[in-house]
């Protein structure tokens, strides 16, 4: 008896189809299968966020679910989110405020901000650092991170194209 299921996901506005492991995380199955590297995988237990993606509209960690459980919800991964050319107003601010550096973390932060900023238009400090608790970056001391984010959300009130 073979473990593989037939999966069909709903990612990015797009359905993808594929065999894979019933057991397969969500966060392999976007990398593997689906070709989305934009998902990193960091402590493979929920810790770290690099994984963070927006599943029926709220972040949640894709390490800590299974792609088959998917089928139905609506993923929206990092690649979904601005494009090289034209990037967000959150990408554009945690750009011009240096609140990258190895960019490893910064797609779980994107996946993470994106919804709260639209729940959260005038966030405290306060609030975004409640909400960037579940983000771990070893690169930065987080302040750049929290002033892009602060920034982001002042041009989205301001009307700038989200």
């Amino acid at each position: 008896m073979s473990d593989q299921q037939h999966i069909i996901l709903t990612v990015n506005g797009r359905n993808i189809e594929f065999e894979a492991p019933a057991r397969k995380l969500l966060s392999d199955a976007l990398r593997e299968d689906c070709g989305l590297t934009g998902t990193h995988v960091g402590c493979e237990h929920g810790v770290c966020g690099a994984c963070t993606v927006v599943i029926d509209g709220r972040p949640q960690r894709s390490c800590l679910c299974f792609a088959v459980q998917m089928e139905g919800h609506e993923i929206e991964t990092v690649e979904s989110v601005g494009t090289p050319q034209q990037l967000s107003v959150l990408q554009q601010a945690l750009h011009e405020c240096h609140g990258l550096q190895c960019g490893f973390c910064t797609p779980g932060i994107v996946m993470t901000f994106e919804p709260f900023l639209k729940d959260n238009p005038d966030p405290t400090e306060a609030q975004v650092r409640e909400a960037l608790s579940g983000n771990l970056c070893r690169c930065t001391g987080y302040q750049n991170i929290v002033d892009a984010i602060l920034l982001a959300a002042s041009r989205l009130r301001e009307g700038a194209p989200a």
